[in-house]
């Protein structure tokens, strides 16, 4: 949506950014009624955090399993607040959202697991250390077992990006990037339709691929677009 994100409350005076605090209510007074002064702008980002500290405590007495259903739960209401533009700015694509969208899926993979490996296990754990500090495993360090977790929720995770900064070049225009996002889009179907079934490889580089278009639009790095729409041809 288009807002006025530099509000001047109507009780005291106050000016605040509503793009960094996702709230009408001032600051300062706790009034609701502001005016906007600036020019409406996009606007979707919700200032939100993942915390998966709780999770992490409660595996000291219990195991993974035990805690999937929240993690699973906490990690969508993450996924779902989320937004990429700020101010009309187009925010990156994180690894906290990417690892968020593929412990959805990871986590409910290894509750289903009848006797996990060490491999297995510390996987999972790596994903819960790391996910709410914009940190993930790399690709090579995926059990085979678990790959399709992280096929799938970095499908999700991409396609909603990609809708995202298909919304940012309804003002920003750009027919190639455009383009080339079209082509992300089949990416994911196949990925989708596949249930994620592709190998790790497969899908770091739909992320890179989806990054390098960003780097494109953002830095205007003309090689950024040629090696995302080079890197999605060797995908199939």
């Amino acid at each position: 949506m288009k807002i006025r994100g530099q509000r001047e409350c109507t009780s005291c005076g106050t000016r605040w950014s509503y793009y960094d605090t996702g709230s009408v209510e001032c600051p300062n007074c706790g009034a609701l009624r502001s005016v906007g002064v600036d020019d409406r702008t996009r606007h979707t980002a919700t200032p939100t955090d993942l915390d998966l500290s709780a999770h992490r405590h409660a595996l000291d007495d219990g195991e993974i399993p035990d805690i999937a259903d929240d993690v699973k739960s906490d990690c969508r209401a993450y996924v779902r607040e989320r937004g990429f533009i700020h101010g009309g700015d187009l925010l990156p694509l994180d690894d906290t959202f990417l690892s968020a969208s593929e412990l959805i899926h990871v986590v409910d993979l290894y509750a289903r697991l009848r006797d996990p490996t060490d491999a297995e296990q510390l996987y999972v754990l790596d994903l819960l250390r790391g996910a709410d500090q914009d940190e993930r495993p790399p690709a090579d360090r995926v059990p085979d077992s678990l790959a399709e977790g992280r096929g799938l929720g970095y499908a999700e995770a991409v396609d909603e990006y990609r809708r995202e900064v298909v919304t940012w070049l309804n003002d920003n225009p750009d027919p190639a990037a455009r383009r080339t996002l079209g082509t992300v889009a089949e990416q994911v179907k196949r990925v989708e339709a596949l249930q994620g079934d592709v190998t790790p490889a497969t899908a770091e580089a739909l992320v890179t691929a989806t990054r390098e278009i960003v780097r494109y639009l953002i830095d205007d790095d003309e090689t950024a677009l040629a090696s995302a729409q080079d890197r999605l041809a060797r995908l199939g």
